[in-house]
């Protein structure tokens, strides 16, 4: 399954907020710096689908705030 993301990084308060199925805004506390901000959307994405997601990457948007995210879910 692919997700679409918008990342706000620099956030004062760390936020997640679904779209449609398939497209969520997400704000971070963490800085657009050394990949602080990509490891934490991860980690909160993780949170999100449980022990749901065997496998979970970032297609494409390293250096973006639009991200595009792969993520592999047990039972699919």
């Amino acid at each position: 399954m692919y997700l679409k993301l918008k990342v706000i990084p620099n956030s004062k308060k760390e936020t997640f907020t679904k779209i449609s199925d398939d497209h969520f805004e997400i704000r971070v506390t963490e800085p657009a710096e050394q990949n602080r901000a990509n490891t934490r959307v991860l980690a909160l994405l993780r949170a999100h689908f449980g022990g749901q997601a065997k496998a979970m990457r970032i297609v494409s948007g390293h250096h973006s705030p639009s991200k595009i995210i792969s993520v592999d879910i047990a039972g699919e």
